[in-house]
């Protein structure tokens, strides 16, 4: 029979390693406070509706601080006057100028060959010459009508006095008994036809004395009438050299040398370089607050110049309104036509309000909420917003300082009431 081993087995006290204890009582530990802290995360994360990462948003804190609401945006240099100068009558053109070339006021620009308004002119003006021609002759009719008609009543008058004095005689020698009654009553009758005679003689005056004056009337107007008409055409012959409205500088041609135009063709623009304005487009959204004559700034080529609105275009174009700023004082002397500038105009300034970084969510929430981030939850809240600017929304309600909201990408969270942001 084999015996075992048992006789040789030593029994070897173990002592325990207070080190591994240690180690394993730190993990418990440690799992312990982790829980801690995940269960409730954890719990906040299920109660959420939906997760979306915060890469694909953009975050905003809620400052109170001043509030500037300006406009800025690129403009170009463009002329407050820049006139079109138009063909007055048909013809052949001759340029006196090219494009670029500095001009005066009433310098030829260029010149109108017409043969039909020239020819024109001459036609009214004999016809002036001979209604004036027409005029002095009546001037000189009725100066020898009146004459006539004169002499006629003169006369008259002789044969009524002789009469009279024939009648006396008669009636004296009646008397007398020197003649009989016969020659008396002759003596009466021709008497009274002297004085008919003459009560004619004296209309006749009267009457042909208006109408002379009238038909010398008559021949006067025609002819004023025709010397109007040929100052006209002298006008229009005077427009066929073609002058510029003001001193400045020649922009477009829009014809070729020598080329022949019909009346109201389009020749040529002259900028007026002394009178320069920016133009910038503002959004349609901003367009409603601004107003002529509001302060701005204009700045280029390292300089900085104040300026006003001067002039809002009433249309829209795709979603931008025109608007024309010009220099408030003179204007300076460096600038060229079509130049590029900044501008930007100051609509309101307060100091004191509670703004937070504009973004998307203004637009997606139509301003009425947005969603406020705690320990990664964004949670929608109810609020009311005032004025906006650029970059800044004025927060009127529903926010206090401090807060972090979710400024764009809200249309992520499906208008949820609880949203987990996962990083």
């Amino acid at each position: 029979m084999i015996r075992d081993t048992s006789a040789q087995d030593q029994l070897i006290e173990v002592k325990p390693n207070r080190k591994r204890q240690l180690l394993w009582i730190g993990v418990a530990v440690a799992v312990l406070a982790v829980g801690a802290l995940v269960l409730p995360q954890a719990g906040r994360i299920f109660s959420a509706e939906a997760s979306v990462s915060a890469s694909r948003l953009s975050f905003g804190t809620v400052e109170r601080g001043p509030f500037v609401r300006d406009i800025a945006a690129e403009g170009k240099v463009v002329a407050a006057v820049s006139p079109t100068l138009y063909a007055t009558y048909g013809g052949a053109v001759t340029m006196k100028v090219h494009a670029g070339d500095q001009v005066k006021k009433g310098q030829v620009l260029a010149i109108i060959d017409s043969p039909e308004l020239l020819n024109k002119l001459a036609q009214e003006q004999s016809a002036a010459d001979a209604m004036q021609v027409d005029f002095l002759r009546a001037q000189i009719d009725a100066k020898k009508k009146r004459g006539e008609l004169q002499k006629a009543y003169d006369n008259a008058q002789i044969d009524q006095e002789t009469a009279t004095r024939d009648l006396a005689r008669y009636q004296k020698a009646f008397t007398q008994g020197a003649v009989p009654s016969m020659d008396v009553d002759r003596a009466k009758d021709s008497l009274k036809k002297a004085e008919i005679t003459s009560m004619h003689a004296k209309a006749d005056l009267g009457m042909d004395n208006d109408s002379l004056g009238f038909d010398i009337q008559s021949k006067k107007l025609a002819h004023d009438r025709q010397v109007i008409m040929v100052k006209d055409l002298q006008r229009q012959v005077e427009d066929l050299n073609v002058r510029s409205p003001v001193d400045g500088q020649v922009g477009q041609l829009f014809i070729a040398e020598r080329a022949t135009v019909a009346k109201d063709a389009q020749l040529l623009s002259v900028i007026d370089l002394s009178a320069l304005e920016v133009e910038m487009k503002v959004p349609e959204s901003f367009a409603r607050d601004l107003g002529i004559g509001m302060g701005g700034e204009i700045s280029g080529n390292g300089n900085t110049w104040k300026g006003l609105v001067s002039a809002i275009s009433p249309e829209v174009v795709n979603g931008e309104v025109a608007a024309r700023l010009r220099f408030e004082g003179e204007t300076p002397k460096q600038l060229r036509q079509n130049q590029r500038l900044s501008v930007r105009v100051l609509l309101d300034h307060r100091d004191n309000v509670l703004t937070v970084q504009r973004g998307s969510f203004v637009d997606e929430s139509g301003g009425n909420y947005a969603y406020v981030v705690h320990d990664g939850i964004a949670e929608k809240k109810p609020i009311r917003v005032g004025a906006s600017s650029i970059d800044k929304v004025e927060i009127l309600d529903g926010l206090k300082e401090g807060d972090r909201i979710v400024v764009s990408g809200t249309d992520n969270f499906k208008n949820a009431a609880r949203v987990a942001i996962s990083r």
